[in-house]
């Protein structure tokens, strides 16, 4: 081994369509130029993120391992091998940053027992920025993931939501799958008493974002279409 590791870099990508220079800090993207090494969520997409910001070397010359979310084993020996030798790598999610409602904290777990160094690089959070612009508590929240798929395990988690939001004054954040958005809301507003407040936040950053934080009961006064654009839900 190599007397001194590299550092596993968490290098944020765009949530949306926006050119990365857009939405990433310059200090950030330059890091992700000059690094060689890649474990990324999903090749393709990774390759495409390192196109846009013009790495200074060609795709091909590029060392990009793919995680295999399929499986209950890591690898480590292979997708550290690098960095146990002392070359410093890039850990890219398909969008956001990874590790957050991404995968990716399994490797930065190894990284800390093998007294790796880890550098958590800023960018885009979904979760993050939908918590900031829904004018809710910040102060107390928590990330539920995805909800259950079955509709009444979906809704008694619902409901216990809106009581821990009531009682602990605390912002409950979840996400779904884009085809479900409307079943989401539609179980929400079935479930939900009039006065919860209901942040409803798609395509964050992308130039279709709909940001709005409305009363139970105003959000049944009107057609609302999320379509299937990523979402991220908030309860208050």
């Amino acid at each position: 081994m190599a007397d001194k590791s590299g550092i596993l870099y968490l290098i944020p990508v765009p949530l949306g369509e926006y050119h990365p220079e857009l939405v990433i800090p310059g200090p950030v993207i330059k890091i992700a130029r000059t690094t060689d090494c890649f474990i990324a969520e999903n090749a393709k997409s990774a390759r495409a993120f390192l196109k846009s910001i013009n790495h200074f070397k060609p795709l091909q010359e590029i060392s990009m391992l793919e995680m295999d979310k399929h499986s209950d084993r890591i690898d480590f020996d292979y997708f550290f091998h690098s960095l146990r030798q002392g070359v410093d790598t890039g850990l890219i999610s398909e969008a956001g940053i990874p590790s957050i409602a991404d995968p990716g904290s399994p490797y930065v777990l190894q990284a800390h027992r093998e007294k790796i160094r880890v550098v958590p690089l800023s960018g885009p959070s979904s979760i993050l920025l939908a918590l900031a612009a829904s004018g809710m508590s910040g102060q107390s929240f928590v990330f539920h993931g995805y909800l259950p798929k079955e509709k009444n395990a979906r809704m008694e988690k619902i409901r216990t939501m809106e009581s821990n939001a009531k009682k602990l004054k605390q912002t409950q954040i979840f996400m779904e799958t884009p085809y479900r958005n409307q079943q989401m809301l539609d179980d929400l507003l079935s479930c939900c008493q009039g006065s919860t407040l209901l942040c409803v936040a798609s395509d964050i950053t992308g130039t279709g974002e709909s940001i709005a934080t409305k009363t139970v009961a105003d959000w049944k006064k009107e057609k609302v279409d999320p379509g299937r654009k990523p979402t991220v839900f908030l309860l208050y």
